[in-house]
């Protein structure tokens, strides 16, 4: 392997207490307490080249929090072996930190009683910034996800797509090559996620930053992601771009026909009588516009999660 994030056979397995319900097992697991195994991550292996958005998906569960964790040195794999930008990332050395970072959209880094700006002065002198780059930075991120007036504010004080804004400028101070984000527009309205994307795809284009995305909307995926990454159980069930998925795992098309008189018909076939529904409406019908697409991207991951096979 030779990208800048490279995952081989990795694995982390939790060891977690069990006991049945009752005063009786209580006691009995005070002095003989029982274990069980749980496996996060069970043998994944993939490379993402410098510069790669890549989307991470797979249903709660399966492993995406648990591996980024362990990318970004939070977590000690069990087994298998990984490497980003050439670091081992548990150990959790200083270069690495200052070249990557997490940002996790149901987690808050800032600090609640104090404005934005007073925590991305202490995120300065935790990295070490100097101040002219430090503040030339700063005010171009705020400027592109305009928060001008909320950096002033206490983060208590803001909305929670507000406060996901700063959370973005906060994490990426100190320009990271490598961003791993885990549900970073998850609970925001559509107007909030379309802007969260488009700071993203940005960032991404300017500094070529390599991006590994988890997200349950499909909109961020289909935006910003060419390749995807599928999980299930802690295992791989898919990599390779998006079209290739929806090729593979998706076996019929979508026709949407408007008529003249207003109505909408949409029908979905197999994809090898497309050609022949097609001709039928149009013969039976007056269309005056007629559109035929994969279905929505969800449904096929669906499929891909039923399939349980590595495709």
């Amino acid at each position: 392997m030779s990208g800048v994030i490279e995952v081989s056979d990795l694995q982390k397995v939790f060891r977690v207490p069990e006991r049945e319900g009752g005063m009786r097992a209580s006691m009995r697991s005070l002095f003989k307490r029982q274990w069980r195994e749980v496996r996060a991550v069970d043998g994944i292996s993939f490379e993402i080249e410098g510069g790669e958005v890549v989307g991470f998906l797979g249903p709660n569960g399966a492993g995406k929090t648990t591996t980024l964790k362990m990318l970004s040195g939070l977590l000690y794999p069990t087994g298998g072996s990984l490497h980003v930008l050439g670091h081992i990332p548990s150990k959790r050395e200083r270069d690495y930190l200052r070249r990557m970072t997490l940002v996790m959209g149901n987690r808050n880094q800032l600090q609640w009683d104090l404005p934005a700006l007073d925590s991305f002065e202490l995120n300065r002198a935790i990295y070490r910034l100097p101040r002219e780059d430090f503040r030339a930075t700063r005010d171009e991120l705020i400027e592109l996800l305009d928060i001008g007036d909320l950096v002033r504010k206490p983060v208590r004080q803001l909305s929670l797509g507000e406060r996901m804004k700063v959370e973005v400028v906060g994490s990426l101070l100190h320009l990271p090559q490598v961003l791993f984000l885990d549900e970073p527009t998850i609970g925001l309205d559509v107007t909030m996620q379309k802007r969260i994307r488009g700071f993203i795809a940005r960032y991404n284009e300017r500094y070529e930053a390599t991006v590994l995305l988890t997200s349950h909307y499909m909109a961020d995926v289909e935006a910003l992601c060419k390749r995807v990454i599928v999980i299930h159980h802690g295992r791989v069930l898919f990599d390779g771009s998006l079209a290739t998925l929806t090729h593979r795992f998706s076996a019929l098309k979508t026709i949407q026909a408007v008529l003249a008189d207003g109505e909408t018909i949409t029908l979905q076939v197999p994809k090898s009588e497309t050609s022949q529904a097609t001709a039928k409406l149009l013969a039976e019908h007056e269309v005056t516009d007629l559109t035929v697409e994969d279905p929505p991207i969800e449904d096929v991951i669906e499929q891909v999660f039923a399939s349980g096979a590595p495709a």
